[in-house]
This record gives structure tokens, C-alpha cells and sequence, in this order.
């Protein structure tokens, strides 16, 4: 069911991927009780969790009743969905509970039991309510109107029922519908394609560095040795990798024009003039908004520009070129941190946010909402669950006593307190967040934890990682993202003008886009020829329709706040609290909007790079 599943995605789950850093040698029995997380706080034992299970069961069939009868009168709508909604209510903490019972030893089978029967039970509640959308749907807008004047209670479910009616004119009829799902059969083809592919049947080259080792270009091996300090190595693991998928690229073109066709496939059928405009209007987003980052981005070239040309004279070089991109500028620096002390550095460096933040912030200690340290057959990763919505949202760690451990703990922190403020002041069916607002809280919090950072600094060595660390993470999520963006919607616009898509065409379209935003032909930085076949190596192309657009946003959008919040106080940290408060009690451009920013505008990009600035003229005068 749409409203389910995207809700399913969003507000319940946010996942960080990352590996240890030291063998996970600890057992879950070593680990004292305050590290790990309390998860009795949703059920006490699997005993009441099968009695729940059952419960729910029972529950469908009294949805399922309902049938046919959506239409019949206020009271009968209101009756339907507040069984329908505390159904989905209960089964996401039910399932919840399983995912993350299963999470602290993925080796023990009777929790992976669990999970499954949750995921089973999740199939028959999504067959047995199907029925829902399209009934409201084909209720009169004015006998809808009509039914919330005689109901007032209805009004708790408004938002999810007018969201159903929005798209009245983009839902087809129930023959249609069934020919266009049966369709989604063969749509995710250009996808499997590239992941069977790019993982398993292209070549994979290998060179040898110049200290003699013999390395594996796989994507894995491309990524950890691009950083290498050896600039002649650098160069050879840059050219032979994309040299290698140019070796592929009219296959791989044909197969991605056949998910861009496909797109624009479903976008027409559904009465949308535009592929980006269907993938959009779900969360109800303009199709300005894309519009308008990339202009603002490419606006804001010129401090891209800056920041390459710091990079060029910290790395000593006479021409920087694109492969010196993830050679670091500044020295690393180790910086330890036990829980206890990663947790004292979140208490002040969250500060702005607020004496209600900070004290929710130490009730997540006390009352363990996060599971801390790496154990045998856990999970490795970071995500943050606000599955169980009369409790509270739990964290998932693996914490290895360093920076970057602190620095994801305030990332899965912003998602936990979004969901809990979002659980604390909506009813269920409003308390979901879309992917657009939902990255905004996480990198708030990595926004103000790296101003405090900077701050306390004990040595110019630490204040130039941290500077450039950030540095570095504004420019692959705006700048790289933003033009991954600008590639995505040219993509679509060739289809759209019924022009023919090859590989070689999309590595033309590429190559220009990437010497723009890199200053080629301002001597800036030299993209060298195979670079244009980078387009190939990046999966979200294929995968995601319209996506990585939201990378961009939610850093731009969060930025601007914590740049609002340290200049004005209290008023912005309270507008702010509007979206963590918010969930879908509206639109996500309305809430950012009441929040204080107005994504169709230029503010938040101009306070965005401004920080960037600041940033760069701090290292500019430490260098000095």
C-alpha cells in the first residue's frame, strides 16, 4: 500500500553503512546492560510479542470488513480507517522489534524466525488492505467534503485522505492500473542488468602501484586506493577504472536509455508531462525546487572554483587535476572518544538546539535507546529506528572509540529526535517524514557538532582536519551531487525530446557537465578524457529515479538552519522545531517554508556558502 511503504522507508528507518574498525571480538554477553539498548521497552518477552501477532491478525479481518463500504457514510469511513491505522501502528513496533532482535546476532535463528514471520505478515496486511486507496479515491470530493462536516474526528486522517485525492488525476482506471503493475515485472531489468554486471561479469583490471603492490580495481578497490598519496598512482588507478567501463559503455548506455525510457514510460500513462515531475509529486514537491538547486549550484561555481584551487596550493601541485579530488588536504588526526566522552561532546556541541533537545538527549542515554558496541554476529552499521510509536525510536551502533563513531552517533541522534518529537506531537497516520526533510535533523546535528569541534580545537592540526574533513564533505554532497542531478535530468529531458540515447551521448553529456562544474576550461581543474565515463561507475542512476537531488538539499537546507540558529537563537531553534514536530502533518516544502526557509529562493544556498567560505578563509589563515 503506497502511504504504508512510504512511510515504511522514511521516518521508520535511517541506515548508515560502516565497517569497524577493529575485529568484532566482543560477545553480546560481555557488554554491560547501559551500552546496550532496552528493547522491552516495546515488548517484555516474545511471548507477548506472538500474543500481539495475533492480535493484529484478528485486527485485519476486521479491516477487511470494511470492503466495498468506504463510500457508505462518515461514520463508517472514520470506523475503517481507525482500525486500519492502530492495525499499522502495533504491526510496525511487531516488526520493529523482530528487525532489531535479529540485529544483535544475526546468527541466531529463532530471532531471524521472528523477523520473517513479521515480514509475512507484512505481505497479508498489504494484500488485504489494498483495497483502501482506490475506494477513497473514487469517493466524490464532495461527499468527502461533505463526510469531514459530519465527522469530525475525521479530521485526524485528512491529510492521508486529500493526499489520496490529490493524485485523482493521475490515477488511472482499475484496468489500466492492472496493466500498468503487470508492467513492473519487466521495469527493474536495466537494474538488475547493471548490478549482475558492474558486480560480478565485467573484467576487473589490475595495475601495480609503484611500491610494487598488485591491486584489484573493483569499485571497493577503486575506492579505497584513489586516496593514495603517490600522484603518478593516482593517475593510473583513475584512468585504468573508467578506461575499463569505457570498454562497456554502448551496452551500458543502452541499458540505462531503457530505464529512462521506462520512466518516461510510467510518467506519460500516469498524465505527467515529465518524468521528474511524476517522481516528484509523491512527497509534492515542485519541480521548481530541482530546478532551482541547479541553478543556485552553478550560480555558486565560483566557490567551488576557491575551494579547488585551496586544494591545488595545500597539495603542492602546479595543475590540479580531477583525479587529486579525494587525495586529502589536511593531515589526519586521531581523536579518541569513549561513549562516555562521545556523549558529553553531543551534550554541548547540541546546545543551540535547546534545554527540551538536550534533555530528551540525556533521557536517550539513561534509558538505553542505543545499542553501542560491536559485538560477535551483530549488525555492522548505524541506523536509527522509530518504529515503535508509543515508545520511543532506538539507535544502532558500532562504536570503535574514534571522531567518526561520535560524529554518526550525532547523525542517527537528528533522525531518533526527529521521530520522536514527530511521534510526540502527531497522531500515527501524520507522524511519517519523507526522505526530503528527513536527512535535514541528521546533518544539523553534523553541522553543529563540527562547529564545536572547530571550536575547541587543542592544535592547528586538528582544527585543519576537521576544516578540511568538512570541506571535503561539502563538496561531494552539493557540489558532486548537484551535477549528478543536472546529468540525471538532461538524461530524461533527451528521452522526453525524442532523441536517442547511447553511451556514447551520455558520456558527451557527461564530460561537459563535469568540465563546467570544475573549471576545465578556466584551468581550474583538468578532467581528463576518461572521466566521461564516470557516469557508468555511479548506481544511483540506474537504481533511483530522481534521488540524489535530496543529498544535495538536505545538507544545503540543514546548513542554512544551523547557521540561522547560531546567529539568532532561540526564535530559529523553535521555527526549526516546526519539521521535527511536523512529519506529514503538511507538505515538506510547507514545513521547511513555516521553518524559515524558502527552498524556491536563494537564502539558504547563499548561507550555505557562505559557511563554506568562512571555512575556507579559516584555513587559509591558519596556513599563513
Amino acid at each position: 500500500m503506497k502511504c504504508v511503504q512510504k512511510f515504511a522507508v522514511s521516518s521508520i528507518i535511517s541506515i548508515i553503512f560502516i565497517l569497524p574498525s577493529f575485529p568484532q571480538e566482543l560477545q553480546r554477553s560481555d557488554i554491560l546492560p547501559k551500552y546496550k539498548w532496552n528493547l522491552s521497552d516495546l515488548y517484555e518477552s516474545e511471548s507477548i510479542w506472538q500474543t500481539e501477532k495475533s492480535n493484529i491478525q484478528k485486527n485485519l479481518e476486521d479491516v477487511v470488513k470494511y470492503q466495498g463500504k468506504l463510500a457508505e457514510s462518515s461514520e463508517t469511513l472514520y470506523k475503517a480507517l481507525r482500525i486500519y491505522f492502530d492495525l499499522y501502528k502495533n504491526f510496525y513496533s511487531l516488526s520493529g522489534y523482530a528487525s532489531m532482535l535479529k540485529d544483535e546476532d544475526l546468527r541466531i535463528t529463532k530471532n531471524q524466525a521472528l523477523d520473517q514471520q513479521a515480514n509475512n505478515l507484512w505481505v497479508e496486511i498489504s494484500e488485504k488492505t489494498s483495497f483502501i486507496n482506490p475506494e477513497i479515491l473514487k469517493i466524490d470530493p464532495v461527499k468527502i467534503d461533505q463526510f469531514f462536516k459530519e465527522k469530525k474526528e475525521l479530521d485526524e486522517f485528512k491529510v492521508f485522505i486529500e493526499d489520496i485525492q490529490r493524485l485523482r488525476d493521475h490515477t488511472l482506471s482499475e484496468s489500466e492500473e492492472k496493466i500498468l503493475a503487470s508492467f513492473g515485472l519487466a521495469s527493474n531489468t536495466p537494474s538488475d542488468v547493471y548490478n549482475i554486471f558492474d558486480n560480478a561479469e565485467m573484467p576487473t583490471p589490475k595495475i601495480t602501484l609503484s611500491n610494487n603492490e598488485e591491486v584489484t580495481l573493483s569499485s571497493a578497490g577503486y575506492t579505497k586506493y584513489r586516496t593514495t598519496e603517490n600522484r603518478m598512482d593516482r593517475e593510473k588507478i583513475f584512468s585504468t577504472f573508467f578506461e575499463n567501463y569505457g570498454k562497456f559503455i554502448s551496452t551500458l548506455g543502452a541499458n540505462i536509455g531503457g530505464k529512462i525510457k521506462t520512466d518516461y514510460i510510467y510518467a506519460k500513462n500516469r498524465k505527467y508531462d515529465t518524468a521528474l515531475e511524476y517522481s516528484l509529486n509523491g512527497p509534492n514537491i515542485p519541480t521548481s525546487v530541482y530546478q532551482n538547486l541547479v541553478d543556485q549550484i552553478n550560480k555558486n561555481l565560483p566557490t567551488l572554483h576557491r575551494f579547488l584551487n585551496l586544494k591545488k596550493k595545500m597539495l603542492g601541485v602546479d595543475t590540479l587535476h580531477y583525479y587529486d579530488l579525494y587525495t586529502s588536504i589536511v593531515k589526519k588526526v586521531e581523536m579518541d572518544f569513549t561513549i562516555e566522552e562521545g556523549q558529553k561532546v553531543l551534550l554541548e556541541a547540541l546546545k543551540p538546539l535547546g534545554k527540551e533537545y538536550i534533555t530528551t538527549l540525556q533521557t536517550s542515554y539513561d534509558n538505553r535507546w542505543i545499542d553501542y558496541y560491536p559485538t560477535t554476529g551483530k549488525r555492522s552499521g548505524a541506523y536509527s529506528s522509530g518504529a515503535g510509536y508509543d515508545a520511543h525510536p532506538f539507535i544502532l551502533m558500532n562504536w570503535t572509540d574514534d571522531f567518526e563513531s561520535t560524529s554518526t552517533l550525532a547523525h542517527e541522534l537528528g533522525h531518533t529526535m526527529h521521530s520522536y518529537y514527530s511521534n510526540k506531537s502527531q497522531p500515527f497516520v501524520n507522524a511519517n517524514y519523507p526522505t526530503f526533510v528527513a536527512e535535514i535533523a541528521s546533518t544539523l546535528n553534523e553541522n553543529l557538532l563540527n562547529n564545536y569541534m572547530v571550536k575547541n580545537a587543542k592544535t592547528d592540526d586538528e582544527k585543519l582536519y576537521l576544516l578540511g574533513s568538512y570541506l571535503d564533505l561539502l563538496r561531494t554532497t552539493i557540489f558532486r551531487q548537484t551535477l549528478f542531478a543536472e546529468f540525471e535530468l538532461e538524461m530524461h529531458k533527451m528521452v522526453e525530446r525524442n532523441e536517442p540515447i547511447t553511451g556514447e551521448a551520455l558520456s558527451n553529456l557527461y564530460y561537459d557537465l563535469v568540465k563546467k562544474y570544475y573549471g576545465h576550461d578556466k584551468g581550474i581543474c583538468i578532467v581528463d578524457p576518461y572521466i566521461a565515463n564516470e557516469w557508468a561507475y555511479i548506481p544511483h542512476f540506474i537504481i533511483y529515479t530522481y534521488y540524489v537531488y535530496q543529498y544535495s538539499t538536505s545538507i544545503i537546507y540543514s546548513t542554512a538552519f544551523a547557521e540561522k540558529i547560531i546567529k539568532e537563537g532561540q526564535p530559529a531553534v523553535d521555527k526549526y522545531f516546526i519539521i521535527l514536530k511536523g512529519g506529514s502533518s503538511k507538505y515538506p516544502i510547507d514545513l521547511i517554508k513555516e521553518a524559515g526557509i524558502d527552498p524556491l529562493s536563494s537564502e539558504a544556498f547563499e548561507l550555505t556558502m557562505n559557511k563554506m567560505n568562512k571555512i575556507m578563509d579559516q584555513i587559509e589563515e591558519i596556513l599563513k
